[in-house]
């Protein structure tokens, strides 16, 4: 199945969905415009076509591969790198004056749904090098920026995040490294760490592991981890490599998925470190790492939707089977065949969903930095972090569906191996693990996010989906409508409900059993809502015959497929987030076990 860059998609959805234009307006990007983005987004979507998707199929069935000490990209991927930062993407949206280009975040992130899509494998290895990059732009010296950071810009060197050890999974307070000063302003790193996604490989001569670990005088728990900087090979501060530093992969781990990208275990023994930020400030400086990675890792799961909805579409039209119901026609393609054409429009809506929430999100991120007034930036940041999670979150959940839908339509033929969409379903599940699992993101969004401006925050949220609302009944008449609108009740039931329950101490079992189901219904209505202003402008463009007009009106069908298929369960969610904790209690071992 050959990959095609939904660039028109992507397009719309920044323009017409996610509010570029407010970004642009601000004159913080002089670079950039409509043009601008048409143009990244075709040439990203060439390459991803090009250079990407032909190595997808291998990379699953060789991957990367570890022997004495060293990890090999898999066939292919190496070069394939060295062509992607030839062209400039890892810097889209880094600094200029580290050599970046300066583009918006949501540009960059666009143009990375592509790459996620055509090879996911691949994708990771960039992206973290892209976090990195923020990491240091923010709590790095300037003497760390001056040597690194241009490097990481320009693709030449790579980016790793080392957090998780055996011991220590999600509950980094738990990890046990340790960095010991040398008494030269350096220090000697010491510990194992597994799940290091793209901690070896041969495609580049240098990667930087940005490592958590603790000082000898830390206090104990997460307010004793500092961060650290350990480059594969030493850099003088001419910027040459020096000797090989003190750290080596131990092995890769064999994966359901993904088994392009090398997920090391690392073994540090001694190795030369720089700390990074302050002393004890490690996890709070990584999160700057971590929440970069959180929304890229939510486009990963609308790329790989993409494309597993683009191979079942395909074998959708060429599978014959049946007779249409529409036409009479015998030997029908299955695309004819109600039920399948239901879980293809499902796919369409909810991929089209996430799309919009994760650029939504970006577009927040930077008018967080770039807006002109503090207020406007403090309100910004307020919905980037409320976003932040539910993209993350909710959109990985529908890659894992919208692939799963894939293997469907295919029936027998998707279970099978040689056909592709397995490999979507395997690569998918691990989205909802990365970066803090979906559970923790609920947990985030509920505990953190929710309430840290009093649920100011989302109440203006659901105040400018009430407005899009009002907008509806030009387009639609009846249950479209009415769904939305009880959707919209049931987000704000929900958030006051917690709100309430957040305020009395004894209530902590009932918010966090709530924090999934909200999470759920947050990104479905959220979903719905970005859906709509889809919608509404395609139909200004419809009437102003700008456009394609079957691609135009599909714009508006999807908003009826999306508010029949997820607005109309939304009871269901808002349900379970009132079942309260103490049912959960009462689920004994005993009574789980049967």
């Amino acid at each position: 199945m050959t990959y095609r860059a939904p660039v028109r998609d992507l397009a719309f959805t920044l323009q017409a969905v996610a509010d570029m234009p407010q970004l642009e307006a601000t004159g913080a990007y002089p670079d950039y415009d409509a043009e601008v983005a048409g143009a990244v987004l075709e040439a990203a979507g060439q390459f991803s076509e090009e250079v990407l998707a032909p190595l997808n199929r291998i990379g699953d069935q060789k991957g990367a591969t570890y022997a004495n000490g060293a990890v090999t990209a898999a066939p292919g991927f190496a070069d394939a790198y060295r062509q992607f930062a030839a062209g400039g993407w890892t810097g889209l949206a880094a600094p200029a004056h580290a050599g970046g280009q300066g583009l918006p975040k949501a540009l960059e992130l666009a143009a990375f749904e592509t790459v996620h899509a055509a090879n996911m494998a691949f994708g990771l290895c960039p992206m973290l090098s892209q976090a990195a990059i923020e990491a240091l732009e923010q709590v790095g010296t300037e003497a760390q920026k001056a040597k690194y950071l241009g490097k990481l810009v320009s693709g030449e060197w790579t980016g790793a995040m080392v957090l998780t050890e055996p011991g220590a999974g999600s509950d980094l307070g738990a990890l046990t490294a340790t960095a010991t000063p040398n008494g030269d302003g350096t220090y000697a790193l010491n510990g194992q760490k597994i799940f290091i996604t793209w901690g070896d490989h041969d495609a580049v001569d240098n990667i930087l592991h940005l490592v958590l670990a603790r000082l000898p005088d830390a206090p104990a728990g997460p307010k004793g981890i500092s961060l650290f900087l350990a480059p594969k090979f030493e850099v003088a501060d001419d910027g040459a490599l020096g000797d090989r530093n003190s750290f080596r992969p131990v092995g890769v781990e064999h994966k359901l998925g993904i088994h392009a990208s090398p997920t090391c275990v690392m073994a540090y023994e001694g190795a030369r470190a720089e700390l990074v930020g302050q002393p004890n400030q490690g996890l709070a400086h990584m999160f700057v790492m971590m929440n970069a990675a959180r929304l890229a890792v939510g486009v990963e799961g609308v790329g790989i939707a993409e494309r597993a909805y683009q191979q079942a579409l395909a074998y959708a039209l060429d599978r014959r089977q049946g007779r249409s119901v529409w036409t009479g026609e015998a030997g029908a393609p299955i695309f004819d065949h109600p039920d399948v054409r239901r879980m293809l429009a499902v796919m369409k809506a909810k991929i089209t969903a996430a799309r919009g929430i994760c650029l939504s999100t970006a577009v927040a991120a930077d008018m967080a930095r770039v807006a002109a007034d503090a207020e406007d930036r403090k309100r910004w940041k307020a919905r980037e972090d409320l976003l932040t999670p539910i993209a993350k979150a909710w959109s990985t959940d529908v890659g894992c569906e919208v692939a799963s839908l894939g293997v469907q339509v295919h029936g027998g033929m998707g279970f099978i191996e040689e056909t592709g969409a397995a490999q979507h379903y395997r690569d998918a599940r691990i989205a909802p693990i990365y970066e803090g699992t979906n559970g923790i993101q609920a947990m985030d969004l509920v505990g953190r996010k929710l309430s840290m401006d009093g649920g100011e925050a989302a109440r203006a949220v659901i105040a400018e989906m009430k407005d899009t609302l009002a907008q509806l009944p030009r387009l639609y008449a009846g249950k479209p409508v009415e769904r939305f609108a009880a959707a919209i009740e049931a987000v704000e039931d929900a958030t006051l409900w917690l709100l309430d329950r957040k305020a009395d101490p004894d209530a902590v079992a009932d918010v966090l059993a709530a924090a999934d189901a909200y999470l759920k219904l947050m990104g479905d209505v959220i979903g719905g809502w970005m859906v709509a202003k889809g919608a509404l402008a395609a139909k200004a463009r419809l009437d102003a015959g700008d456009g394609d007009p079957a691609w135009l009106q599909g714009k508006l069908d999807l908003y009826e497929i999306y508010a029949a298929n997820v607005l109309g369960h939304v009871s269901s969610r808002l349900a379970a987030v009132g079942q309260g904790g103490e049912v959960l209690q009462r689920m004994s071992v005993d009574a789980l076990a049967g």
